[in-house]
């Protein structure tokens, strides 16, 4: 009896081992050729796990991985030089830096991404190492998964006709509208703002009004405008090794498999979603590393709190006007008790308040893990917003585009932020807003709520994206939690039809209702008038 325990015991592990094993040492195909250096925190942080767990991928990187020594499992195909979109945008919108994009509309950030998405697509597709990969003879079993970002590149999901393999993307802007169309569900514009509105998850009729516009005109936009010309950028590239049947991208992105998204409550707005749409926002952040000594120093001298000044990696504080630089010196050097690490792209700033570090790089995410910063100003971006959060220091917003006004509403939201305008800021609003942050309790309370509520996962996030890698692997797709939504037409997604049947049947149902109430009150005339006789 025992011995017939221990072999069933046997068996049942083995199985289990059979079912797990086709996607270790799996062969990926990863596509990051977008030059977006924040966007790399997350394309870093995914691949050093997928190495770890024993995968080999090969990447399109727009920016090496060299300085990681990821190992003889990690093979690298470069785009050089690196595509400076950003003079592109600059070119177009007349701007002569990024602060002035405070001044465009909603409308002028969807063109932005038009022209970014395509320049970038474009220079990645004319690497010759790349061209190398498309035209490979040999495509049968070289990759078992293409991973690729979900921002504005699509003429590379053509890769995964190429080689036949499932697609799995990861968005480092967590949820977008268009993505409903993507998966097959309805997103409510009632209270899921657009992604590039200041608006939250409370709004009010003309919000509501004005969101449904937005997301509206992006549908129809990428619809009729931007799909033909990604459409045409990927036959041109891909329609003579696929014989001319290249798929359509609106068709090639309904056939990914799994979506990993750089998001996770509460700093997402609550809406419908479906399995294969995966929050992991958060993977970048690791345990905190040592400091070097001169800044580990100076904040655990700042016994009455730091505030630390970045803006990120695109908009860069050595661009701000002369007049807001002198503002923000001033206010910085009238908190005397506090002291202020800023994140300054030169040496042009000369003498310095005693209370101030500039730094061209500061370790942002290390900094913000010391217990004595206690105010960080951002520009609103989603993995700065997230290091915040996760390490519970309340920021003041200045955004500039895109979703950084979405990420800080929603943070002024939650209680622990507030949000500037850069061209209002003046020294009175500046100062009085930093005071709030440092003396006000209420906005250090709500940001251990909130971190409490976001670090709360069954799942490590880095974990969890290469679950689902692995399981997109393991069952060679993911078509058996597809949603059917994505095979109906608008006019039966919409239930336009079941609506016009209703409105037909009432319609039909009060016509009747007519005819016999005019029928009968016919017969009353004539009865009436027939007793008059």
């Amino acid at each position: 009896m025992k011995f017939h325990l221990l072999c069933c015991l046997l068996v049942g592990m083995a199985q289990h081992l059979l079912l797990l094993s086709p996607a270790e040492g799996a062969k990926i195909l990863a596509v990051y050729a977008f030059p977006g250096k924040s966007h790399y925190m997350m394309h870093t942080a995914l691949i050093r796990e997928l190495i770890e767990h024993g995968h080999q991928v090969t990447m399109i990187a727009a920016f090496s991985l060299e300085q990681h020594h990821l190992g003889s499992n990690y093979t690298e195909i470069l785009i050089e030089p690196v595509y400076d979109f950003w003079h592109d945008v600059k070119l177009n919108f007349g701007a002569q830096h990024l602060f002035e994009l405070t001044r465009m509309t909603n409308y002028d950030f969807l063109q932005m991404l038009e022209i970014i998405g395509l320049k970038t697509t474009e220079h990645a597709l004319r690497q010759p190492r790349v061209r190398d990969l498309i035209n490979a003879k040999e495509t049968k079993g070289v990759f078992d998964l293409l991973l690729a970002e979900q921002f504005y590149q699509e003429a590379f999901l053509a890769l995964a006709q190429v080689y036949q393999i499932p697609v799995v993307t990861t968005s480092t802007l967590g949820y977008e509208n268009h993505m409903s169309q993507m998966m097959g569900l309805i997103t409510p514009w009632s209270f899921v703002p657009h992604g590039f509105m200041p608006f939250t998850d409370r709004m009010s009729f003309w919000e509501r009004v004005k969101n449904s516009y937005a997301s509206l005109y992006e549908d129809l936009d990428r619809l009729l405008n931007y799909f033909p010309k990604m459409d045409a950028l990927t036959e041109q590239h891909f329609g003579p090794v696929l014989d001319g049947k290249v798929p359509k991208v609106r068709h090639m992105e309904r056939q990914i498999s799994a979506m990993l998204l750089n998001s996770h409550a509460p700093l997402t707005t609550a809406r419908p979603t479906v399995d294969t749409m995966i929050p992991v926002g958060g993977m970048h952040i690791y345990p905190p590393k040592t400091l070097p000594p001169d800044m580990q120093s100076f904040l655990d001298g700042a016994t009455d709190g730091v505030i630390f000044f970045s803006l990120g990696s695109n908009v860069q504080s050595k661009d701000m006007p002369e007049d807001m630089l002198h503002l923000f010196l001033d206010v910085f050097a009238s908190l005397k008790q506090q002291r202020v690490l800023w994140k300054f792209e030169d040496k042009r700033l000369g003498q310095l308040p005693e209370n101030v570090m500039i730094r061209k790089w500061f370790p942002q995410a290390d900094i913000l893990a010391h217990k004595n910063v206690r105010v960080f100003i951002t520009h609103g971006g989603l993995f700065g917003t997230q290091e915040g959060v996760h390490y519970a220091v309340p920021m003041l917003g200045i955004p500039f585009y895109c979703d950084q006004h979405l990420n800080m509403n929603k943070a002024v939201l939650g209680g622990y932020a507030i949000s500037l305008h850069f061209q209002s800021i003046t020294k009175d609003i500046l100062t009085q807003s930093l005071l709030q942050l440092l003396h006000n309790v209420t906005y250090k309370e709500n940001v251990q709520r909130v971190s409490r509520i976001f670090r709360d996962r069954p799942v490590e996030a880095r974990k969890n994206a290469v679950y689902w890698i692995e399981y997109v692997i393991r069952h060679q797709g993911a078509a058996h939690m597809r949603s059917a939504g994505l095979d109906l037409n608008w006019v039966q997604f919409y239930l336009l039809d079941v609506i016009a049947f209703v409105v037909s049947i009432v319609l039909v149902s009060l016509f009747g209702l007519w005819l016999v109430i005019r029928h009968f009150k016919g017969a009353d005339k004539k009865q009436n008038k027939f007793k008059k006789q």
